[in-house]
């Protein structure tokens, strides 16, 4: 039945105005489009970022001149676990409170068997796992308080290990049981899931052609996503998913079946 407080022919409220949301490793890649997709739906954005200062404020600039006031910047080392509640208390003071936690910030590079540090043992499991749990901790008084949500962007591999990459996988498969762990701690008030990407930006640090064709040769889809498609999940979960709670969502083109 329409809505008789709505005139005719106006355009669907933004699902998320008036909500505040929080995006680690928000200034680049599939962070990035994650920030823009929240902030086109009416939420307001705290961009997170640690080295990637200059192409964070670069995206704010971009945000404030859609919609002043509705974005903002804060550097922090998710490294830095003390200084993790200072996040989300950045994300009540500049907007009021915190509404969606985005998980998205993560270390990826391969680690040999044999040849791995603990140096690398702490910045995998440091960045994947240790800073999403001291987040959702810190977060989950401010989110149960406006019935909202965390997603943690995981990965494929946290389920089907990728040789070479022993501390990425293993840092990955705790995220994923952290998921689920969250969702039943901080259930009925806060909902918690996960998206798992298969290939949808090829790593920075370069992947040769032949590598490039076996991975598509083996996605039913036959193409890689784009981070486009990783934020389209993000809303989903954020905002038409009200009874979904402790589930990992793949987003890979259907990799995940046809390994």
């Amino acid at each position: 039945m329409p809505n008789p407080t709505v005139p005719a022919g106006s355009p669907p409220a933004a699902p998320l105005s008036g909500r505040t949301a929080l995006v680690t490793g928000g200034a680049r890649r599939v962070g990035a489009a994650i920030v823009r997709a929240l902030h086109a739906a009416g939420a307001n954005v705290l961009i997170h970022c640690h080295h990637s200062v200059e192409e964070a404020h670069a995206l704010e600039r971009e945000l404030q001149s859609a919609r002043p006031g509705g974005s903002a910047v804060a550097v922090a080392d998710l490294l830095d676990t003390p200084a993790l509640p200072r996040l989300i208390s950045a994300a009540q003071e500049r907007f009021g409170g915190l509404h969606l936690l985005v998980n998205n910030a993560s270390s990826f590079y391969p680690t040999p068997l044999g040849q791995i540090t603990l140096r690398e043992w702490e910045d995998l499991m440091g960045t994947n796992l240790r800073a999403p749990l001291f987040l959702a901790q810190a977060a989950a008084p401010l989110l149960a308080l406006q019935g909202g949500s965390v997603v943690n962007i995981v990965d494929i591999h946290g389920q089907r290990p990728l040789r070479d990459y022993l501390v990425y996988c293993a840092a990955k498969a705790g995220l994923i049981m952290l998921t689920r762990a969250l969702a039943r701690e901080l259930a009925p008030s806060v909902r918690v899931n996960a998206i798992a990407p298969g290939s949808i930006l090829w790593p920075e640090s370069g992947m040769d052609a032949a590598r490039k064709r076996r991975i598509l040769a083996r996605t039913p889809l036959g193409r890689h996503g784009e981070p486009a498609d990783i934020a389209r999940a993000v809303l989903f979960l954020a905002t038409d998913a009200p009874f979904v709670t402790g589930q990992v969502l793949a987003v890979d083109g259907g990799r995940s079946i046809a390994w």
